[in-house]
């Protein structure tokens, strides 16, 4: 893990989730908002506020960029989108997500040896 990716965790649950929806390809905001209550079971549901608020400071960041259009003709209903900007995780996202994976499950297996 690089110093960059050590400063950058731990990441906030909603981040966390953002990170992890793009991971297997570009979404739109509707999109991931919608995956994010999935893969959290419905733990984390984030308002249109907060889900653009953190796309914009993951843009800065650089953890996220706009897609190019071809990489997602198409939204989950086989509907080619109109007028949605969608997002794709660039790699240094894919690093600080990869980083924040490690160091989650570093934790359960202390916890799990603990416990044992």
């Amino acid at each position: 893990m690089s110093n960059n990716e050590n400063n950058q965790t731990p990441l906030s649950e909603a981040v966390f989730f953002i990170l992890l929806s793009l991971a297997p390809r570009p979404k739109h905001g509707y999109a991931i908002m919608k995956d994010v209550e999935n893969l959290s079971q419905q733990r984390v549901v984030l308002s249109t506020g907060t889900l653009y608020g953190a796309i914009k400071r993951l843009l800065v960041q650089g953890w996220i960029e706009p897609a190019v259009e071809a990489e997602w003709a198409a939204d989950d209903a086989g509907e080619p989108p109109r007028g949605r900007k969608a997002y794709a995780l660039t790699e240094l996202g894919r690093s600080i997500l990869q980083a924040e994976i490690s160091r989650l499950q570093s934790l359960v297996d202390v916890a799990q040896l603990r416990l044992a």
